[in-house]
């Protein structure tokens, strides 16, 4: 029997059959207790001036009709607050490059516009700002995470934005700050210097990327920050690997916390399917997108081993998601796309590798919010509705902060014609008060998976386990049916002799929590 290896290099382990004939797929859990923590900062969000995330989306303005605080929609902050999202990361994207924060700060009536050359070429008034977007982020009680503007901005505007959000004692931006109404200051801590240097954000090469990081990151001060600010390097593309080389070697590491990368799940840039009229060979496409997130960890992670052994630098995977054609009458520039069973799938296999991979990975940032990409929310007008893909990451909250339990398996193929994916995807971690939590995928399109997990001497008696599954890999929550796809409690599991047994559904994501 032919096997191909599919290894998460140090989260879970596994190999995929290529031939059929495995019925039961069993899965053991490492000896000992886990020494990895899975960062809650895995579980953040994106929020992009950028069609209807923030404008229509999470703003309507304080005139607004639908219940708001200070103009902010108080659903979705209530909807995210259920989320316990740990951080969300503003104003971009391709915008951030085009951003000058000065001109989102102070009377409204007297704020410039600006025209978003990035999406859609509209004009905006610059009502939501620096100030919105900090206040929004104590509302949901989460971190705020600030692209600066390293494309078109300057390295004496980054460093006074840090100081306006920052510092608390006398200087000329903390003296702004209170002239425009806030006296303390919020405490920034993570910063994004510059975003996708190699394309939107100035079209660098590497090496003139580094030393223009180098200069920047020196006047960002730490002053007011206990523990100092939490600088994040524009990172590489896909396998684009010779950027994470030239960054690694260029940068000293103490001038630097993280390095990002970008991955979608695009079947072809040029040709990209529809977000609800597809065929199961482009999900079975966009699926081979997705578990290239593994490949592409893994191969970035030791690079930055050779350089960082001590593992004092982490990878930030601060754009991911699927990305489709625009609904139909839609403007291009906008990228609504709607939500369905597939990107469930994507959600909950991605979120699994990142478990498996949170030596290294430290956080990551789903795109988008709301109304745009991948989004966990939608609007229309007065309306709100949650998309599968916010489903599985309240499933997979209990992951938060919780020491990874390191998982092997065999994984049965999902294949088409020449080609096999795995299709089961589980990542399992326990929390601080003892609570083990399994998280479980099949992304096959049509055949079912039973497995069988080796729980001997982990001291559980008993779970309660929830199941996000539905008839067909196309289905979606719309505004007429918002609760069309939403998760059920999940019975059809047995635990005896320290050995739980299940199937799961086609397309089905289970999350099982011991009580």
């Amino acid at each position: 029997m032919g096997i191909r290896k599919w290894g998460y290099t140090l989260g879970a382990t596994l190999s995929i059959l290529m031939a059929s004939g495995q019925e039961t797929t069993r899965i053991t859990l490492s000896d000992g207790p886990g020494k990895t923590v899975i960062s809650r900062h895995i579980y953040g969000h994106f929020a992009e001036h950028l069609g209807r995330c923030i404008y229509g989306g999470f703003y309507v303005g304080e005139q607004s009709p639908i219940p708001n605080t200070a103009g902010v929609r108080n659903d979705i902050v209530q909807a995210l607050r259920d989320l316990d999202i740990p951080n969300l990361r503003w104003p971009g994207g391709c915008f951030a490059d085009t951003y000058h924060w000065k001109d989102g700060i102070g009377p409204k009536a007297g704020r410039p516009t600006i025209v978003n050359t990035w999406w859609g070429g509209v004009t905006e008034d610059n009502s939501f700002g620096t100030h919105e977007f900090l206040n929004l982020c104590e509302l949901l009680e989460t971190e705020p995470y600030i692209s600066g503007n390293v494309g078109s901005g300057t390295v004496q505007e980054l460093a006074d934005w840090v100081q306006y959000t920052n510092f608390n004692g006398t200087s000329p931006m903390s003296d702004l700050r209170a002239k425009n109404g806030r006296e303390t200051p919020w405490g920034v801590k993570y910063w994004g210097i510059g975003n996708e240097a190699w394309g939107c954000g100035g079209h660098m090469r590497p090496e003139y990327y580094a030393d223009i990081y180098r200069q920047y990151a020196t006047f960002m001060s730490d002053a007011g920050m206990e523990g100092g600010i939490y600088k994040i390097a524009s990172g590489a593309s896909d396998a684009d690997y010779n950027w994470t080389e030239v960054l690694m070697r260029d940068i000293p590491h103490r001038m630097l916390n993280a390095v990002a990368l970008h991955h979608y799940s695009v079947i072809d840039w040029s040709a990209k399917s529809s977000s609800t009229r597809f065929t199961e060979t482009d999900y079975f496409k966009t699926m081979q997108k997705s578990w290239l997130m593994d490949e592409l960890i893994r191969e970035h992670s030791a690079i930055m081993d050779r350089y960082d052994p001590e593992g004092k630098v982490d990878l930030i995977v601060d754009e991911w998601g699927g990305w489709y054609d625009v609904v139909d009458g839609t403007n291009p520039g906008f990228l609504f796309q709607q939500n369905t069973m597939r990107d469930a799938m994507i959600a909950g296999m991605v979120l699994n590798i990142f478990n498996n991979h949170a030596r290294r990975v430290k956080m990551a940032n789903l795109a988008q919010t709301v109304n745009v990409l991948q989004a966990v929310i939608l609007t229309e007008e007065e309306k709100m509705l949650l998309t599968p893909t916010y489903h599985v990451m309240r499933m997979y909250k209990v992951h938060q902060d919780a020491t990874l339990l390191p998982v092997e398996f065999d994984a049965p193929s999902y294949s088409m014609g020449e080609e096999s994916l795995p299709a089961l995807s589980v990542s399992a971690s326990r929390s601080e008060n003892g609570a083990m939590s399994l998280s479980l995928v099949n992304i096959h399109a049509s055949e079912a998976q039973k497995v069988e997990i080796d729980l001997s001497g982990q001291g559980v008696s008993g779970f309660t386990a929830e199941i996000l599954s539905s008839d067909n890999l196309q289905d979606h929550n719309t505004f007429e049916d918002p609760e069309n796809i939403k998760p059920k409690a999940f019975t059809d599991f047995k635990l005896q002799n320290g050995v739980l047994r299940m199937e799961l559904p086609p397309f089905s994501v289970i999350v099982l929590t011991s009580e």
